[in-house]
């Protein structure tokens, strides 16, 4: 493939709009220092310095892929409460749309507090309802999804699933058969609870762990032929055109057409893996848009979860960097 090939692909970028359904959350975090143990309990006090909210889960999914030139429109049920008005203020912070989100009075807006001292997190809570959408949610979910979609020309749609309830099989079955019937590509980010939910998807992204899990077939993580056995078991249940596993530190695999490539990592100084599944999913939605073969498809994302894996905590992708390193490596 030629540079400008390249070149005219990350520009397309711009042009797409990209739909992400799933679990958001707002990432909490409170840094400090230890001076002292309580008198109270055996737990270090911390001295609150800093406190800073972020947005999480799928909405880091919609960062990237607004990073990367394109449009990202963020389907999600949130509270009707205090933390939703924050997840609004951050939404508008960073130029994202909040018509995709859908309030619910019986939910919270998931938060995710971080408590972080001396470089060392020393603990998470967690306020969540991560139950499933009850039936009359979810149908007009489902309806204010389905709207969206039928009001805007969308080029891919994300599932990007946190086990929160936010995506039920209802939903995925609604919105996957208005997708095949208008061509439009659907890539999944799976979870446990939905993860044979996902039938007729143009690209499932399972991580090592959760083949296994999925496939239940035991395999060495550096057994290909085995991974590829599993990966066709995969592909025969869900009827999926792509299924793309990462696997850490040896990179990713894709699987197609009754075949299969193993792009390796890029040898790198990781500081943070944190974020890299949202980083690589969403640059892979607009690999698809674009219209690219799977290999490239696959070896442009794996560049991508590199890249932000050598950040400290979870930051989007800088478009200009990938297109350096892709220039570099597939021309």
């Amino acid at each position: 493939m030629k540079k400008p090939d390249i070149k005219s692909i990350f520009d397309s970028f711009n042009h797409f709009n990209i739909l992400i359904i799933g679990d958001v959350m707002i990432d909490s975090y409170m840094w400090g220092k230890v001076n002292r143990i309580s008198p109270e309990a055996p737990v270090p006090i911390v001295m609150s310095a800093k406190q800073e909210n972020r947005l999480g889960g799928a909405a880091n999914v919609a960062l990237n892929v607004q990073a990367l030139g394109a449009n990202p429109i963020l389907c999600s049920v949130i509270g009707k409460d205090a933390k939703s008005k924050t997840f609004y203020s951050l939404l508008k912070k960073r130029n994202l749309t909040q018509e995709g989100i859908f309030e619910d009075e019986s939910r919270k807006t998931t938060v995710k507090t971080r408590i972080i001292a001396d470089n060392q997190q020393l603990l998470r809570v967690d306020e969540e309802i991560d139950k499933e959408l009850t039936k009359e949610t979810e149908t007009k979910f489902i309806n204010h999804i389905l709207t969206i979609l039928s009001d805007h020309s969308v080029n891919a749609i994300i599932f990007e699933d946190y086990d929160k309830g936010c995506i039920t099989p209802e939903l995925i079955r609604s919105v996957v058969e208005f997708a095949n019937k208008n061509n439009i590509p659907t890539l999944v980010d799976p979870k446990k609870r939905n993860f044979m939910e996902y039938k007729n998807v143009t690209l499932f992204k399972p991580n090592f762990k959760e083949l296994v899990e999925g496939s239940k077939i035991d395999i060495p993580k550096g057994d290909f032929d085995g991974i590829f056995r599993a990966s066709q078991k995969l592909h025969s249940e869900l009827k999926s055109k792509y299924l793309l596993i990462t696997l850490s530190e040896l990179g990713v695999f894709i699987s197609y057409n009754g075949s299969y490539k193993t792009i390796p990592a890029e040898i790198r100084d990781i500081a943070d893996v944190s974020g890299a599944g949202d980083t690589l999913i969403g640059t892979a939605s607009l690999c698809i848009a674009a219209g690219l073969e799977p290999e490239l498809l696959a070896g442009i994302s794996n560049l991508a979860g590199g890249l932000v894996c050598e950040k400290v905590g979870v930051v989007p992708i800088n478009k200009d960097q990938l297109l350096e390193e892709s220039l570099e490596k597939f021309s």
